[in-house]
């Protein structure tokens, strides 16, 4: 991998048709509404960087992680440096609530109306429209 790439993840938890976002605190989404995620670590897999980087930023922790998509991004504020974002659909126990932590705020419930009507990265959009296209698909 050209040390020009960047990996990262993100995790979708879904409940009741209704996705949990928080607002993104640092670049490269800074003021965006998206997935909880965000840079590997070293020896990190994608799925172990979506666990870790989903429980940092709610506080909630996760399970079976699912590869939904895969995304390469070009980071404007970086010098064009190229994220390998990819997205997985995880699961959580249904009584726990997230809580802002770590360069995250604002978490909240969105259903894909809502998400319309943000500012989110495109991706995540996509995301949420092909789940909310396949209601139960997992």
């Amino acid at each position: 991998m050209p040390s020009s790439h960047q990996a990262a993840s993100s995790a979708i938890l879904e409940r009741e048709g209704r996705f949990l976002l928080i607002r993104r605190m640092n670049p490269p989404s800074a003021d965006l509404f998206a997935f909880p995620g965000g840079r590997a670590e070293p020896g990190e897999t994608p799925d172990e960087t979506a666990l870790r980087e989903f429980f940092e930023e709610t506080g909630i922790p996760a399970r079976n992680p699912v590869l939904f998509a895969t995304y390469d991004l070009v980071s404007e504020k970086e010098d064009g440096m190229h994220f390998l974002l990819s997205v997985f659909r995880i699961e959580a126990d249904a009584d726990m609530e997230a809580v802002a932590a770590d360069d995250a705020a604002d978490p909240g419930w969105y259903t894909v109306e809502e998400i319309r009507t943000l500012p989110v990265p495109p991706s995540v959009l996509e995301c949420a429209e092909r789940l909310a296209a396949k209601p139960n698909a997992r």
